[in-house]
This record gives C-alpha cells, structure tokens and sequence, in this order.
C-alpha cells in the first residue's frame, strides 16, 4: 500500500513532507531553471515546463509526440508503481498541465503540491540544491486521447447544453482587446475565469477555498463537461486540475488552445 494511498489530489506541504522518503515518490519541479538551482523541495527533479509542450505553431501546447514523452519520463524513472508529486513556483500552471500529461499517458497516481514551492518555503521548510541522477530505464508509454479536447471535437461540441468551456486567460484577451493571434476574442458561449482568480495570495497561492462557488456562478459546474483552454495550455494547467480537484467527472483540455482556435480561418469568435 502506498503511503500516499489516503490523501487526495490536492495535498500541503506537511503531507508531502511526511512522505519525502517514501520509495514510490517521484518528485517533480515544474518552476524556473534559476528558482530550481537556488533550492528545491529535496528529491525533486526539475522538468522544464518547455518540454511538456510540443512548441510547433500554430498550437505549441499540443502534447509531445510519443518519442519526446518516453524520453521525458524515462528522465524521471517512471514505473507503474510510481507516485507523482508536482508542483511549481508560479501556483500550478506548469503543475497542472504536468498532471494533464500524466492522464495523457494513462497514470493514475499523482497529487498537487498546494501552492506550490511558495506554500513550502511559506512554511519555512527545508530546500536543497542536490540534483538526484536522471533515469536510465527505456519506457514504454500508451498515449489516451480522453483527457484532450481537439479542435474538431471542440466545434462539434459548440452550443451544447451539457457543456461549459473554461477560458482561463486575462479579462483583455477575453474581450479580445488583447490579440495573441490571428483573431482576438473568445469562443462562442466560453465563460471566463482568469485562472489567478483561483488563487489565494495570502495563502500562498494556495487554491481558493470558495472555489467551488465562485465557479458556479459563472456556470462552471459539475454537471457539464468541462473543456478549460487559454493561449497554450499553461494557464488552464492550472484549471485544469482545479476541475479534477472538485471531482467534477468530465474534464478535458483543449491543449491547442487561442493560439491554434485564434488562428485557424474557419473558427468562430465572440467578442
């Protein structure tokens, strides 16, 4: 049994830290490259958020191939038995979409660090500057299409009852004030919530404790099928993962986001 096997999704700091030892943790560090050199959680392994994209226009969000992912978690000693830990210093954008790619890939164990490495040195824990040796072990990974939403499924799905779609930018880019591609503006019916909203500052970035009914009064409830986008899925990591926190049944990412919708011809658009 695993000593992570009784906590949720979402776990603080004095839980992971009762667990630092445990020999199915794999400790994952989404933050910066100079945040992580400066000191991280001891055991984590640094993941450049970078490489959880596949960084091609029009839609640099969409997943890695098959071939980048296993070379990824081949890096991290991914097993089966392996019990992720993710967290970030930005609140949960990279952490989540870190954990959209653990669905990708099918695996189910994993928690969210709650704020992150802020919620950690808030607590004056300790940091550590060893880097453990990357893995070795070729893996063999299976790639699920139900966590992601494509463009196609998107449009077909557009105007239905049951559904409500996240838009996770800034009020600006939502409004389309602020253009980041072709076309400003959101998607038709999307409603919005800047995915910042969902953190408490002055629980260091802690998830908002009325999270759940602040999302009700936009709409966004458990009964529908969830599809949280931004620019290119960073953003709506972090939603993304919210909606899974509040065990809401149907959640997906639509990882090409505005910038593939944004500039695609034949999409439509609300300002």
């Amino acid at each position: 049994m695993s000593a992570f096997s009784t906590l949720p999704l979402v776990i603080e700091p004095a839980d992971l830290a009762a667990r630092l030892d445990a020999p199915e943790l794999i400790l994952v560090d989404l933050s910066s490259a100079a945040r992580y050199d400066a000191g991280h959680i001891p055991g984590a392994r640094f993941i450049d958020g970078k490489r959880t994209q596949r960084g091609t226009p029009p839609a640099p969000g969409l997943a890695p191939d098959l071939e980048q992912l296993q070379a990824l978690f081949a890096e991290l000693g991914h097993r089966a038995d392996a019990v992720y830990v993710v967290y970030d210093d930005e609140g949960g954008g990279w952490a989540g979409r870190f954990i959209w790619l653990l669905d990708v890939i099918g695996h189910p164990y994993y928690h969210f660090l709650n704020g992150g490495l802020k919620a950690w040195l808030g607590e004056d824990r300790a940091v550590s500057s060893e880097v453990p040796p990357a893995g070795s072990a070729p893996v063999t990974l299976t790639l699920h299409d139900e966590p992601t939403a494509t463009l196609d499924y998107l449009r077909q799905r557009l105007g239905a009852n049951d559904l409500a779609i996240w838009d996770a930018r800034s009020a600006e880019e939502f409004r389309g004030e602020k253009v980041l591609a072709a076309k400003g503006g959101h998607l038709p019916g999307a409603r919005h919530f800047e995915w910042t909203d969902g953190m408490d500052p002055d629980r260091d970035l802690r998830i908002r404790t009325d999270i759940r009914q602040l999302l009700e009064q936009k709409g966004i409830t458990p009964d529908k099928e969830i599809i949280t986008h931004c620019q290119t899925h960073r953003r709506s990591g972090f939603t993304y993962l919210v909606a899974k926190a509040l065990g809401y049944p149907r959640v997906k990412a639509y990882a090409g986001s505005w910038s593939e919708w944004g500039n695609h011809p034949d999409t439509p658009v609300e300002r």
